[in-house]
């Protein structure tokens, strides 16, 4: 049976941190700082087997953030054994020491060492594919919101006040809007800009919510939505969600377990 070698990785968009650790020597060692690239890991490693010998496996793994899974796609395509932790099942320092690259990686080290963590759950290429649709849309959503804003504050800085109702962006209320009139050429080719901007995200929004439908009926997602849907304020869109952010929820032993996807998730 092989010894294993832990490397942990502090990884971030413009540096790696990269550090190995041994149980049996209980030791953190070959520390290095490399460019945000995966074959620098490649090397590290390659260096490492070479100093260390072929009865040493090697292990690595870095906290779950802002490089998702692109990191460890690109390390397992190249047969290396690459994990994902769950920043919150980590366990916390009760020292308070100053945070740096280096303590982080070997905390990732020593993590998969001794197993104090729970993997990420890494989706198959059709799950993440309509994960990052329907993130798109929800980015776009926003856009909306923003535009709605932004048109409420251009019709009150300039004097005009919605009295039609206290609902807005219902029918009548954006009647009123395509209505007004602020005098000023430049000023409402502006304002007819901000509407014209809001119809177009408000359709594209429209376009996606389609599409998204179109998807969750399809074999793959179907029964499944169909069953999250039964639950009160659970729309096609949310029951979608959840299965490609969830995977496999047999994976989870209790809600608790499950509820603290919710910080991973926000991370990826």
């Amino acid at each position: 049976m092989k010894s294993i070698i832990h490397v942990g990785m502090d990884v971030h968009t413009t540096n790696y941190t990269l550090c190995c650790y041994r149980m049996d020597t209980d030791e953190i060692f070959a520390v290095v700082k490399t460019e945000p690239d995966a074959k620098n890991i490649l090397k590290y490693i390659e260096q490492i087997k070479k100093n260390h010998g072929q009865q040493w496996e090697i292990q690595c793994g870095y906290e779950a953030g802002v490089l998702g899974y692109s990191l460890y796609h690109q390390l397992t395509d190249q047969g290396i054994d690459c994990v994902i932790l769950a920043p919150s099942t980590m366990p916390k320092s009760k020292k308070r020491e100053l945070k740096t690259d280096k303590r982080d990686a070997a905390k990732v080290a020593r993590c998969l060492a001794y197993r104090t963590y729970s993997r990420v759950h890494i989706p198959n290429a059709g799950d993440n594919a309509v994960k990052e649709y329907i993130r798109m849309r929800d980015d776009a959503k926003e856009t909306v919101k923003k535009l709605k804003q932004r048109i409420l504050s251009f019709c009150t800085r300039n004097g005009k006040q919605y009295s039609g109702g206290k609902s807005y962006w219902t029918q009548r209320h954006l009647a009123w809007l395509k209505q007004q009139s602020f005098g000023e050429e430049i000023l409402q080719e502006a304002y007819e800009e901000y509407l014209l901007l809001y119809h177009q995200a408000f359709e594209k929004v429209q376009r996606f919510d389609k599409r998204i439908a179109e998807i969750a009926q399809t074999e793959q997602y179907q029964q499944q939505v169909k069953k999250l849907s039964c639950l009160i304020g659970v729309s096609m869109h949310i029951a979608l969600a959840t299965l490609v952010e969830t995977g496999d929820f047999k994976r989870f032993a209790t809600a608790g377990q499950y509820s603290s996807l919710t910080s991973n998730v926000a991370k990826l």
